[in-house]
Order: structure tokens, then sequence, then C-alpha cells
């Protein structure tokens, strides 16, 4: 296990982050959702607490407590003030290495995970993504982290206990802190919670693939919702920022490519939008525009247009509009420790190693239109993975009105 930490001291406050090792993708054959699940239950109870009196003792040290789940990891997260920070990082040694998983709450834990899932699956837009990413991606990366109602129903305590006890372990988990503390004390801290815990071998993730380039959902609407995704590269590539530049030049704000030609000039949507995600070991580009039924074709033909015109170069008014986007974003996080844990962490995952503030400035300050430019032309032209939910499946045209 891997402890980094920035101290922050004009802040009054702490952040802590831990990062386990146990994402959807290690859920086992029809068990998809049995991380979520794991993760929902570890929160009924830890430690000396009972379910309600966990909550409470979070409350009582004023932690704003969040946990999340990805195709990589289970991330329990809480803000405190500096002076509660160590109390703090108690309780989440309890909920990571000894949840009492009581079986009588289990039905209570499955009903909110599916609460989760209805309300993603009501979502036509999140559909419509999510059928994109199984498609774009091998499985178990592309498959909804949260499960579905099928799987869920199967699920029992011990399926829950067996993948705690496989997954939450040091071997590849990260404690991250950011805010005001000492670092002796915080290390000595953190040897008693964690120094005595056993790792384990972590299992091969094994990948399939039988994506199709287009799908289409059927849906009776007066709306059509648009995804599309391509290859990029993964932030801990010498280019990601490049791409990164590229993206943010598509779909960095209002005045950023798609939000003008798709929507301001033509009027053809109510949102549109692009943005990079990152793995470990690989990244891509995703776009999602919603539109009405009528407006579709047009929408996706102009939305693909765009996304291949930016292969023919950027101008140095609009990275420097990208430019003053990163550095705000940049400013931003040095004012919260949550987002700098967030940051540091996610920093040793991808790269082995924490990004100084002043680092990634510079490197902000260097992009200019040539370097983004000559990584544009050497890079291949985007293959396109479309996933469309409405009325009627689409069909791309390449004539496109100016």
């Amino acid at each position: 296990m891997t402890l980094v930490a920035e101290l922050m001291t004009w802040c009054d406050s702490a952040a802590c982050s831990l990062w386990l090792p146990c994402g959807s993708n290690y859920d086992p054959p029809g068990r998809l959702g049995l991380a979520n699940l794991t993760c929902e239950m570890a929160l009924r109870g830890a430690g000396k607490y009972e379910s309600r009196q966990l909550v409470e003792a979070f409350e009582n040290l004023g932690a704003d407590r969040e946990e999340a789940l990805s195709n990589e990891h289970t991330v329990y997260s809480a803000a405190t003030l500096a002076s509660n920070l160590l109390p703090t990082l108690s309780l989440m040694a309890d909920v990571a290495r000894r949840p009492r998983f009581p079986e009588k709450q289990l039905d209570a834990g499955k009903q909110v995970i599916e609460q989760e899932i209805i309300s993603l699956e009501d979502d036509p837009g999140q559909k419509v993504m999510t059928e994109l990413s199984k498609n774009f991606l091998p499985a178990p990366w592309g498959l909804p982290t949260c499960g579905t109602l099928a799987t869920l129903n199967s699920m029992t305590i011990h399926d829950v206990q067996r993948c705690h006890s496989l997954f939450y372990q040091p071997k590849g988990a990260i404690l991250g802190v950011a805010g005001k503390f000492d670092w002796n004390q915080l290390a000595d801290w953190a040897s008693r919670l964690f120094g005595d815990w056993t790792p384990k071998e972590i299992p091969v993730v094994a990948e399939t693939f039988d994506g199709k380039r287009t799908v289409h959902i059927p849906y009776d609407s007066q709306q059509t919702h648009i995804g599309v995704a391509y290859q990029g590269v993964p932030f801990s590539h010498p280019n990601y920022l490049l791409e990164y530049g590229a993206v943010n030049i598509l779909s960095g704000g209002m005045s950023s490519r798609l939000f003008t030609e798709i929507r301001e000039k033509r009027g053809l949507c109510y949102t549109v939008g692009a943005s990079h995600f990152s793995f470990r070991d690989r990244g891509g580009v995703t776009c999602y525009c919603g539109t009405t039924a009528d407006r579709a074709k047009e929408s996706l033909n102009i939305l693909l247009h765009e996304l291949r015109r930016i292969s023919e170069g950027v101008t140095e008014k609009e990275v420097e509009l990208l430019k003053i986007r990163a550095k705000s974003v940049l400013v931003m996080q040095q004012e919260s420790t949550e987002s700098r844990v967030a940051g540091i962490v996610h920093d040793w995952y991808h790269l082995g190693r924490i990004r100084s503030r002043n680092e990634i400035k510079e490197r902000i300050n260097a992009l200019d239109a040539e370097s983004i430019n000559t990584f544009l032309a050497d890079s291949p032209e985007p293959d396109f993975y479309i996933a469309t939910l409405g009325p009627e499946p689409l069909k791309e045209s390449l004539k496109v009105k100016s």
C-alpha cells in the first residue's frame, strides 16, 4: 500500500482518499455489479459501529464523506477539519478492513443499487453512452459498473464477503491525503491502521471484444441521442496534454467548436460535448449530442465533420483560450483539499509520481498551436464508433452544408 500526501499549510481542512483495487472489472461472470454492492454494504456498519452509528461517527467529525466505484477501483473519500483527520482515517480503515456486512441489510443495500440502475435506464443520454461504451471498449471495460437488475438479484451476502476478502487489500491500494497535517504523525497513524494488512495477488482481467461499429436503440420519442467514440492516448502518454488540448478546443466552453458550429450557428441540438477518458493503459474520446429526431441526421453529420476537421489544425487564439481555462481549473484545485487529494492519487496511479502544481502550470504554458497541430497531423484518422437512441437509426452523409 502506498501513502501519498501533500501539505497545504494555508488550509484549515484536510481530505483523504483511499483507492482500493476493487473495480467492476473484477466482477465474476453472472455477478456484474458485485463490487458496487460490496462498496454499499461496507458502509452499513464497520468495526465497533453498527450502520447508523457509523453514519453518526462520520457526522460527529464533520466529515463530508463520498464513495465511488470505477472499472479499476473502489474509492472512499472524506474531507474534514485538519484536527479531525486522524480519527476520520480510523473510520475509513474500519470500512475497508472490518465491515460487518449485516445480512439483514442486504435487501436494503440492493434497493439502493436498484434505484441507481433504474435511474440510468430512465436517462436516455446515459443509456446511449452506456451502449456506446459496451461496443467501443472490450468487456469488462465497457460494462456498466452498477451492474444489472438480473445480476443484482442473484447476489448473496457470501458473494459480498468473498469480493471483500479478495480485493479489499493493500496490494495496489493508495491512500492519499491533502491539507494541513504533520507528516510524521500521519505516517505513524497510517502504519498503525494498515501496517499489518496482508497483501494478496490480484487476478488478471480477461478481456473479450465483440462490439459493433454502429448500434441503434429504438426509442419512441421526439428526441434522438447520439454517442460517438474514438481511440486516444492514455494519461501516462507523452502526448496526452496535446490530445487533451485538442479535445478542449472542440468542447471546452461556449466558444468551443462543437458548441459554436452545432448549437449556436445551426441550432441543431440542445446539448453537445466531447471529453477525454483514460484508464491506466488506454484512452479515448467520447462525444454526446442531444437533439430532436428531425435534426438528428444533420447533427450527426456536423459532429463527425468537426471531429475530422480538428486534424486540419487549431489556431493560436484557440490555444490561448484553452490555456486560460486549464489554468483556471488549476487555481480552483489549489483552493480545494478534495480536488488536490484526488489529483495526487490519480497522478500516482497513472504516472508513479506526483506532479507539482508548478510543473502542471509550466506544461500548460508550453502549449502552442504548432505542437498541437503536429500531434494532430501525425495521428491516424479517427475510427468512429457510433451509438444512437431514438425513433430511427442514423446513417452518416459525407455532404455537409457550410
